[in-house]
């Protein structure tokens, strides 16, 4: 199953929050809100959403500190932020952008707008998302469908599987150490062992079966990566991760 994008939505006005949930949720998103700064920190620091809706005026901290807060943390610096905010004045708008927004939207606004910014974003933030179809040597996966083949024979993959596999084919022939997996595949939100990476690899090669399971090299010492060059590598390693 497709993972839904987060948006964390920090607004105090309950009717507006849900509003902009009520839309989040059916246009393919999955809203997460927060009615102040601590409980929008305790949010983040649960896991990373994908995008935050952040309202400059709320109880407590407001939302331009929290900015420049997520903004400066290493693990939040990337996370596109979108202030709301009912003060539409220039001075405002340069003041919420300096603060580290990526976009700032003044209410009231339109919902149509506000969805077409928050995929704008996304799009600057991930723009190797739009490949739909990436092919490396017979191994070809096409991430519109969700269907991964070799030699033109259908690919049964796990979802993390599938998601590792997306990664290594998008990034073929970089060697990408367990811990860059972690981050990557799973989220740096996610506190599990490296080893469970080799645990996924193996099951990956498994998956994928000979000739195609060759494709995917151990890197001693450094991690893993893919590799079109499978023939070269049948003769001097085994599957075994």
């Amino acid at each position: 199953m497709r993972r839904l994008p987060t948006v964390l939505v920090v607004e105090d006005e309950p009717a507006i929050a849900e509003l902009i949930a009520v839309n989040l949720r059916h246009s393919g998103f999955r809203p997460v809100c927060a009615i102040d700064g601590v409980t929008a920190q305790a949010e983040m620091d649960a896991a990373l959403p994908d995008v935050v809706l952040l309202d400059w005026m709320l109880p407590g901290e407001s939302g331009l500190t929290l900015a420049k807060r997520w903004r400066n943390h290493p693990r939040s610096k990337t996370v596109p932020i979108i202030m709301l905010t009912a003060r539409g004045d220039e001075v405002d708008r340069v003041a919420g952008l300096d603060a580290g927004a990526d976009d700032y939207i003044a209410k009231p606004f339109s919902t149509k707008e506000l969805l077409a910014r928050i995929r704008a974003v996304l799009r600057r933030r991930a723009p190797e998302h739009d490949v739909a179809t990436v092919r490396v040597g017979k191994l070809l996966l096409d991430a519109a469908t969700f269907r991964v083949s070799y030699d033109d024979q259908p690919i049964k993959l796990g979802p993390t599987e599938y998601k590792l596999l997306n990664y290594l084919i998008t990034h073929a022939e970089r060697v990408h150490s367990r811990a860059q997996l972690l981050d990557q595949v799973w989220g740096d939100h996610v506190f599990i062992e490296e080893r469970t990476v080799d645990v996924h690899v193996k099951r990956l090669r498994v998956a994928l079966g000979e000739p195609a399971a060759v494709m995917v090299e151990t890197v001693r010492g450094a991690g893993y990566r893919l590799t079109e060059r499978p023939e070269a590598l049948a003769t001097s390693r085994s599957i075994a991760a």
